[in-house]
């Protein structure tokens, strides 16, 4: 049976990273944000931007997408780098660093997955604090129908997610698979909803119940890939619906340890 261990081993790995750096980090971001949360309202409208956002890269001139997003990457590197050091100009040297070897011949697959993988650690921990149980529950929700929507229906997903590979932007994590030999990709937008339910898990029950998410999750792409390489479904495919079987496997599990501990 075909099966490959890499690209599980990331996505468990990645979100028990997020979730132990959002522990790490958890009293300055609440300063940061004044302990402000996200209404529903406004989780609706994160979710309709950013699949407006989807449709527009499709249309918009791809020296543009560069500009904005080496412009939004750069922003939130400083704002991260400033809350970890609190210094401003040993802050600003983050996305100096990451702009010049973007622009310059060292820039690879392998700078490429590093400041992907960096950046969706980074937003994760940065918004896990504005939501909340009820709000993240919601946002997967409707990020999950968006998702479905826009790899199935309109196509605008696949058509942005190439745009945007062209252009060797880290919006995406490429790594080769093992033991099977050949490649896959995931995109961040399904590496930060890992992230958030995996932060609001463990804020709900506890740290153990954080990172049995994280593992189950990637359980859950063990699963997907084995799947996609015996029926050989080689396309593109809303992951949001494997992160969420997965958070949804990990709470089942959380709660029968804490059944075999209460009894």
């Amino acid at each position: 049976m075909p099966f490959d261990i890499v690209l599980p081993s990331v996505v468990s790995i990645v979100t028990i990273a997020i979730v132990l750096l959002y522990i790490r980090f958890e009293p300055k971001l609440k300063t940061l944000f004044e302990e402000k949360e996200f209404q529903i309202r406004d989780v609706i409208f994160l979710v309709v931007a950013m699949g407006a956002m989807i449709a527009v890269i499709v249309f918009v001139p791809q020296q543009a997408i560069q500009v904005l997003f080496l412009g939004a990457y750069s922003f939130v590197l400083f704002l991260f780098t400033y809350v970890a050091v609190e210094r401003w100009y040993v802050a600003i040297l983050s996305p100096v660093i990451f702009v010049v070897l973007y622009l310059s011949d060292l820039w690879g697959l392998l700078l490429l997955n590093f400041f992907a993988i960096a950046f969706v650690i980074m937003i994760s921990v940065y918004m896990g604090g504005v939501f909340s149980w009820k709000t993240v529950l919601v946002f997967a929700g409707a990020l999950t129908v968006m998702d479905v929507i826009q790899v199935f229906g309109t196509g605008a997903m696949v058509e942005a997610a190439k745009r945007l590979v062209e252009l060797r932007l880290p919006i995406m994590v490429f790594v080769d698979t093992f033991p099977r030999d050949g490649g896959i990709g995931l995109g961040l937008g399904d590496m930060f909803l890992a992230g958030l339910l995996a932060i609001q898990t463990m804020k709900k029950f506890d740290k153990k119940a954080g990172i049995i998410s994280g593992v189950a999750i990637g359980f859950a792409f063990f699963v997907y890939e084995v799947l996609v390489f015996y029926y050989e479904y080689y396309t593109f495919f809303p992951a949001t619906l494997v992160v969420v079987a997965g958070w949804l496997l990990g709470l089942g599990i959380h709660g029968l340890f804490r059944r075999q501990s209460s009894s």
